[in-house]
């Protein structure tokens, strides 16, 4: 199906040079993808977890309930240096969506690709709807990639050079991943089974893989510590969200279904034909163990019933194996033409569902985009409800909240408001009051959810909470007195659909007592 003649082909156009090849156009599509992220990532609002990162910035600690530390750092590091504007706290996910196109070209050029693979592979990992998404507001999947592809990237100079000394780069990048989201285990255990699976096996006893291994559980060491002193809180968050039917849950064709979608149909036969370069192609022989990665991956995920964006990370490698694919076939087909034809073809393609994950339309016009092309995201969430798709709907009316609960607390006499606690039934909740309060006057919220948790009750004993939501039935069982207040309702916010605010009073317990059975870890 491929042949040596049609690698050394492909390559030839490197000369032989870093930027004379095609890392000179991977850096400028790179540039493209940062200048997108920094305008358009001002549309909209804060999103819903980013409230929450913002909140665990103020409560630096080795681990969370639901994440390692890193993310809260990069938070931290973005509010202190450069405000907590939405441009400044996401301009590092937007560097990192940049780095992870450069990363598919170098890939691409690892591999043996020349000029248009690897402008081809940038150019691929730029359109897709899941990068543009993730890396337009911080969370820990914006930077999940640049540590897989390191990895990759690093897996495959091994494989060429026989460099075994790079094990230890590797195990920096994997601990260091380890510490941004623990998903990274699951690309480690891909990497490893996908080696004993091939001839490359017996990298996996060179004494510098255990080198690397060991440096990985070094950096990783301090939040496996918060978790032993913790009990395991993130085991006990991952069973609770199983046995709650939290997320949608899809079989293996909808998965793969799926990724279609979230790489964009047009990449589909690119990635797909970088899975067949891994498996049957002669330059690919050597690299067989990522194929094998890959396919791994998918099953274990399929298996777990992970989201179906959990996967994402690994397709840029695919991606640059796919571009090596489709610039031999060009190639032998001597249409030139092609080259031209395909990129102005991703490119449309890519503006075209560029909308469903940028907030390039207001909302209206969205909704009647979404209708016209008959596509929508998946939902990952059985609870989401929103006209909007969830990553938008989550951007959407925090402030208005909290101005409302403002209106609440100040029209409280000032003996009580002194007293009144703030709850919020989750992170989103508590964290927008926690980044929207202090200019509306507000103290800092309290919750049970996630990490919000180990925060406590504060110093609040329950005579007087501000309830965000909720059941009232429950909160007459707990409380002597409680009124309705005001209401949360945004026609584009997925949680405020005319929800309650609550007024409650004098709990018939202290608070300290009733705080270990609310908590809520799902």
């Amino acid at each position: 199906m491929f042949t040596m003649s049609d690698q050394r082909q492909a390559t030839n156009a490197t000369g032989g040079s870093f930027w004379r090849g095609g890392m000179a156009w991977v850096t400028v599509i790179a540039l493209v993808k940062l200048a997108v992220h920094l305008v358009w990532n001002r549309g909209y609002g804060y999103f819903r977890d980013e409230l929450y990162y913002l909140a665990c910035a103020e409560h630096l600690d080795w681990g969370y309930v639901d994440q390692p530390p890193l993310v809260a750092v990069i938070a931290w590091a973005s509010r202190a240096g450069m405000g907590d504007s939405l441009s400044a706290i996401r301009f590092r996910p937007a560097v990192a969506g940049a780095g992870k196109v450069f990363l598919a070209g170098l890939i691409a050029r690892e591999l043996g690709g020349g000029r248009f693979a690897q402008a081809l592979a940038a150019l691929a990992v730029l359109i897709a709807p899941v990068y543009l998404g993730i890396d337009n507001f911080l969370s820990m999947n914006a930077f999940e990639p640049l540590f897989w592809m390191g990895c990759a990237w690093l897996q495959i100079r091994i494989l060429k050079t026989g460099n075994t000394q790079l094990w230890i780069w590797f195990g920096l990048l994997a601990g260091l991943g380890l510490m941004n989201k623990h998903s990274m285990v699951f690309f480690g255990f891909g990497a490893v089974v996908g080696l004993l699976l091939t001839a490359e096996r017996r990298l996996l006893a060179t004494r510098w893989l255990w080198v690397g291994g060991a440096v990985a559980l070094l950096i990783f060491l301090p939040n496996l510590i918060w978790q032993a002193q913790q009990d395991w809180a993130t085991f006990e968050l991952l069973r609770n969200v199983k046995e709650t039917g939290k997320n949608v849950v899809l079989s293996p064709w909808q998965y793969f279904a799926q990724q279609i979608l979230l790489l964009h149909p047009l990449n589909f036969p690119v990635w797909m034909a970088g899975l067949g370069f891994f498996f049957f192609a002669r330059a690919g022989r050597s690299f067989r163990a990522l194929g094998w990665t890959y396919v791994v991956m998918f099953a274990t995920f399929v298996a777990l019933e992970g989201k179906n964006y959990y996967l994402a990370p690994v397709y840029p490698m695919l991606l640059a194996a796919g571009a090596i694919v489709v610039e031999g076939w060009i190639a032998r087909s001597g249409r030139a033409w092609l080259k031209p034809a395909l990129a102005t073809v991703l490119v449309a393609g890519g503006a075209a569902l560029a909308p469903m994950v940028l907030p390039v339309l207001q909302p209206g016009s969205l909704l009647r985009y979404m209708k016209t092309i008959g596509i929508e995201p998946p939902r990952t969430e059985r609870s989401h409800t929103a006209a909007l798709p969830q990553h938008f709907a989550d951007q959407f009316g925090w402030e208005e909240m909290t101005r409302e609960v403002a209106r609440i607390y100040h029209e409280l006499p000032a003996e009580e408001r002194a007293k009144t606690a703030i709850f919020g039934n989750n992170y989103g909740e508590a964290g927008a009051i926690d980044f929207f309060g202090p200019r509306y006057g507000l103290p800092k919220a309290i919750s049970a959810h996630q990490n919000y948790f180990f925060w406590g009750p504060r110093e609040y004993t329950g005579e007087s909470v501000i309830v965000l939501g909720g059941d009232r039935e429950d909160l007459e069982q707990d409380f002597e007195e409680v009124a309705e207040a005001g209401k949360l309702n945004h026609p584009y916010a997925m949680p405020f659909e005319n929800r309650p605010i609550y007024l409650c009073r004098r709990l018939k317990m202290p608070l300290s007592e009733v705080w270990p059975r609310i908590k809520h870890w799902r």
